[in-house]
């Protein structure tokens, strides 16, 4: 079963990085276009030059901080209200945090937490019924590659994708036969904000071979959901060592990674 590409389409965190390339992505072929971001100016000049794109695309701007679960659940009800629901939802919006958990500021994981598993959730539990009652629709939710192993000093970051993940194949499986398709991807490292804005002092830095673009992660993400895959993963490299880092046994990477973490530990900066 394939996903239709026209219609509604909402994106969350629209305003850079896979976000952004995601809407010039479905702005090629959706009817009309939700942004939905903090960074309003950066949505309203996203939104201009798609319009100049395809001027007959409608785009719509909305104002939301998706880390309050009271503001996302008012988002979705300004969707079913304004729009009679979505017919595509891309759950998009998160960050990471880059340290070991005793390092970690508490008031930023929470707010983690809150965008990473509660507004996927909430906007998924409000805007997939319409979807299932009108016998169509697309989810298309960003986990990781986090979201099926993990590294030490990402360990809140790890807990949050391996929820989307489990979350998103279990939706996937729930919505069989109901027209509505789920897909995940699930990217490595991309050439986006994210490592700059997942502050911390664990030095792990990912490796440039490894990194795709914002625009070829959005590009294999959406031509799944056309697909009706389940899974994607960009990147040929990341996409081989992936692979190959699920065949290895568990109590062989928790060795690794139990090394690695004391190589990391001895290497952060002295308090």
């Amino acid at each position: 079963m394939s996903a239709s590409l026209g219609g509604t389409v909402l994106v969350t965190g629209a305003s850079s990085g896979i976000g952004a390339a995601f809407a010039r992505g479905f702005g090629r072929t959706a009817a009309q276009l939700v942004l939905v971001a903090r960074r309003v100016d950066r949505l309203e000049a996203l939104a201009d030059e798609l319009r100049g794109v395809r001027p007959e695309l409608r785009v719509h701007v909305w104002d939301c901080d998706l880390a309050d679960p009271r503001a996302t659940e008012a988002l979705a009800a300004r969707a079913l209200a304004e729009l009679g629901g979505v017919d595509v939802l891309v759950n998009n919006a998160g960050f990471g945090d880059q340290n070991f958990l005793e390092h970690a500021d508490a008031a930023r994981l929470q707010r983690m937490i809150a965008l990473n598993i509660t507004a996927p959730t909430l906007l998924c539990r409000a805007l997939v019924p319409g979807m299932v009652a009108r016998g169509h629709g697309g989810v298309l939710n960003v986990s990781s590659g986090f979201g099926i192993t993990y590294l030490p000093g990402f360990s809140v970051y790890v807990g949050t994708k391996h929820y989307v993940t489990g979350f998103t194949d279990t939706l996937r499986a729930e919505l069989a036969g109901t027209g509505v398709v789920v897909t995940q991807v699930l990217p490595g490292p991309v050439a986006t904000e994210f490592h700059e804005q997942a502050q911390g002092t664990v030095p792990v830095t990912p490796p440039a071979l490894a990194t795709v673009t914002a625009a070829h992660c959005a590009e294999v993400a959406i031509a799944a959901l056309q697909a009706g895959r389940a899974w994607a993963v960009p990147g040929f490299v990341y996409g081989l060592a992936s692979w190959g880092a699920r065949l290895v046994p568990r109590w062989l990477w928790r060795r690794i990674t139990a090394v690695f973490a004391r190589s990391l530990r001895r290497r952060l900066p002295r308090p």
